[in-house]
């Protein structure tokens, strides 16, 4: 009986060590709230999910070389409260995201604090535009 009992404490102990850790970084670590920029191209690609949602973004940077940029946004949950589906922004669509940049320039990441859509004036606001 004993024996089994350890085997099985074995077992378990071994299949958590194998489950990943979910966790959640700090904003503030990761993207500067003290600065802002916005960049203006198209929609690559649209991760809808949860805890954030991911926009991939084909932009010029700063000296005008064509970047891939990872935009996050909030979850699906908190999109689809306010009316953002998975279909609200397809690849191709034309953007100009606004938010804070990554701490590592070479990342190009953007929290996002705001997106427009040239095509039918589509837009959504971060209300306080905080690093929640």
């Amino acid at each position: 009986m004993q024996r089994n009992l350890l085997l099985a404490s074995a077992l378990l102990a071994t299949s958590l060590a194998a489950v990943p850790a979910l966790s959640h970084h700090s904003f503030a670590a990761v993207y500067d709230p003290g600065k802002q920029v916005t960049v203006e191209g198209k929609i690559m690609q649209f991760l809808y999910r949860n805890p954030h949602s991911v926009l991939h973004v084909l932009a010029p940077d700063a000296k005008g070389v064509e970047r891939r940029w990872a935009v996050e946004w909030q979850g699906a949950t908190q999109l689809g409260a306010s009316g953002i589906s998975a279909q609200t922004i397809r690849a191709g669509d034309p953007v100009v995201v606004t938010g804070h940049p990554g701490r590592i320039d070479a990342e190009n990441r953007i929290l996002m604090l705001e997106i427009k859509r040239s095509t039918d004036g589509f837009g959504w606001t971060n209300g306080g535009g905080s690093l929640n």
